[in-house]
């Protein structure tokens, strides 16, 4: 593991602490902490993933899910938020989608404590994944000097606290990606989000583009490039370790509440009795599973173009296996508690709820083991 692997670790570590403090009124009250965003705007954290010749860290996939493996043991709306940023610029630095000067430009800014999100989702669109043009729509001014972007994305992580924002757009038939800084007039912010199933405090609300006016030079992009049509490891790696950082918590609790709880019939923790240790042997042996397969896999992936096709069912295979694997254990969490598992209480019921995001992310259901099955089918073909 090198020095750069360690002390982000260190650091992660040292943040989860901070947001572990706060987790719980953030999820009470749907709003992300100012003090989270500015910890982790005052860090190197939103530049793990950035290469180093542009001040970031420049960490890889491994390293990186290393990291924030245990940021999100803290606080698994916060992670979310950091993690958009951490995946966004692990898979740029990869593909180079964007010009050179651009690019650096992004880079620069991410390292320096902007906070970034690509900006996709639209109520009719679906996911994004799946491909479609974005009803949201950039014209050039009628000056010619710039652009002007209409339009309404759902699903916003980090909110008003988004310094940038990776606006995807339609140019007449083409898809594209526009720059647009939070503060630009026109942006306008509806908070759809604070009372959700998960992730309450990760203000992933809807932002309105009414007639936003933004420089010719923040075009970033239009069109695809033959790289980002290749498979993408971070999103689904990244956000998965959320989830699994999630778990992990819900674990450590839950133990904890075990070693704690003495019943006056019992005279001695529940931690002593059987049943209880092979339900938290249940909890851990998955753990270990998960985590082991996100390691093992994360460390094969380069980003080079036949490893990036020859490894993506593996990192398919991790996502979902990392998602079924935090519902489960969230689950055992509160049937291990009992009763005040349900309460505010104990964390378990917030690591409970969190975990069920990870069931819609892409690729999820069906769709990642058809995934998984044709890799098997065609490896015992050839």
């Amino acid at each position: 593991m090198s020095t750069s692997s360690i002390l982000a670790i260190e650091l992660a570590q040292h943040l989860a602490q901070q947001f572990a403090a706060r987790a719980d009124e953030a999820d009470r009250l749907g709003k992300l902490p100012n003090e989270d965003v500015r910890a982790l705007k005052d860090s190197d954290y939103l530049g793990l993933s950035v290469p180093q010749e542009y001040g970031g860290q420049g960490l890889s996939l491994k390293e990186g899910v290393a990291a924030h493996l245990e940021l999100a043991q803290g606080s698994g709306s916060t992670a979310m938020v950091a993690g958009m940023q951490l995946h966004l610029f692990g898979h740029a630095s990869e593909t180079r989608p964007w010009p050179g000067p651009t690019f650096a430009r992004l880079c620069q800014a991410a390292a320096n404590g902007g906070l970034f999100n690509n900006v996709a989702s639209e109520p009719l669109l679906g996911s994004p994944s799946r491909g479609g043009l974005p009803a949201t729509t950039a014209t050039p001014t009628p000056t010619g000097e710039g652009w002007m972007v209409n339009g309404h994305k759902t699903w916003t992580t980090g909110g008003k606290h988004l310094t940038h924002m990776l606006v995807t757009v339609r140019i007449e038939d083409d898809p594209a990606l526009m720059l647009v800084r939070q503060d630009t007039p026109g942006v306008e912010w509806v908070e759809t989000w604070s009372d959700s199933l998960s992730l309450r405090a990760s203000d992933s609300h809807d932002v309105y583009f009414k007639e936003v006016v933004v420089p010719a030079d923040h075009l970033v992009q239009r069109g695809m490039t033959p790289a980002q049509s290749a498979p993408n490891a971070w999103f689904p790696t990244v956000m998965s370790t959320v989830y699994l950082g999630t778990a992990i918590a819900a674990r450590n609790t839950v133990i904890q509440y075990a070693l704690e709880r003495v019943p006056t019939a019992l005279g001695k923790p529940i931690a002593t009795l059987p049943k209880i240790q092979r339900q938290i042997g249940e909890i851990d042996l998955a753990l270990q599973a998960a985590q082991a397969l996100l390691f093992e896999v994360a460390g094969e992936w380069t980003g080079e173009a036949e490893n990036r096709r020859r490894i993506y069912p593996r990192i398919v295979a991790v996502k979902h296996l990392i998602t079924e694997t935090a519902n489960e254990v969230t689950d055992k969490a509160l049937r291990i508690a009992g009763g005040l598992s349900l309460t505010k209480s104990l964390p378990l019921e917030r690591y409970f709820r969190d975990v069920r995001a990870g069931l819609m992310q892409p690729p999820s259901g069906d769709t990642a083991l058809e995934i998984i099955g044709q890799n098997a089918i065609e490896q015992r073909k050839r």
